[in-house]
C-alpha cells in the first residue's frame, strides 16, 4: 500500500529537490535582503529624530517667553484669557502682567519654571487691546488680543 503513494521519479528527483531547496534559499535571501535596508532606514530615522531634539535644546535661548492673549466676544458677554509660557531653558522671575489698564490691573507671578504655563484672566472693565509682560531677566513682550474663528452652530457665532 505504501508503494502506491511513493513516487519514484528516478534521476529527476534529485534535480527537483535541488530546485526546491534553491527556491527556499532564494526566498530567505530576499527576506534578509529586504530586512537589512528597512533596519538601516529605521536606525537612520531614530538618529535623525534624536539629533533634531538635541539641537533644538542646545540652541534654545536661556530666557524666552510666549504669550497667547485671546478674547471671545459673544452676544451678552465677552471672555478673555492670557496664557504665559516659559519657552526658555532657565526659570523666569517676577513676571509682571499689564492688561492695558491702570497700574492697579497689573498682576505678578514670582516664578515660572522652564516649560511651565500659567493661565491668567484679565480683570473686568478694562480695554482688551493688548497685554504686556515684563520679567526681571529683561524680557518685555506686548501682544494684541486675538479672537477665535467663529464656526456655524458654535456659541457666539
Amino acid at each position: 500500500m505504501n508503494d502506491q503513494y511513493n513516487l519514484n521519479l528516478g534521476p529527476c528527483s534529485d534535480v527537483l529537490n535541488y530546485d526546491y531547496l534553491k527556491m527556499q534559499h532564494n526566498k530567505q535571501s530576499m527576506r534578509i535582503g529586504l530586512l537589512i535596508p528597512v533596519a538601516i532606514g529605521a536606525v537612520a530615522v531614530i538618529i535623525a529624530v534624536m539629533l533634531f531634539l538635541s539641537l533644538t535644546t542646545i540652541f534654545a535661548k536661556d530666557y524666552a517667553i510666549d504669550i497667547d492673549a485671546m478674547k471671545d466676544s459673544q452676544n451678552l458677554f465677552s471672555t478673555a484669557r492670557v496664557t504665559i509660557s516659559n519657552v526658555g531653558k532657565l526659570p523666569l522671575t517676577n513676571i509682571i502682567i499689564s492688561y492695558g489698564g491702570n497700574n492697579s490691573t497689573n498682576e505678578k507671578i514670582t516664578l515660572l519654571p522652564p516649560g511651565e504655563k500659567v493661565l491668567m484672566s484679565p480683570p473686568d472693565n478694562i480695554p482688551l487691546k493688548s497685554v504686556t509682560v515684563q520679567t526681571d531677566q529683561g524680557l518685555k513682550v506686548t501682544k494684541q488680543y486675538r479672537t477665535p474663528i467663529k464656526l456655524p452652530g458654535m456659541m457666539g457665532s
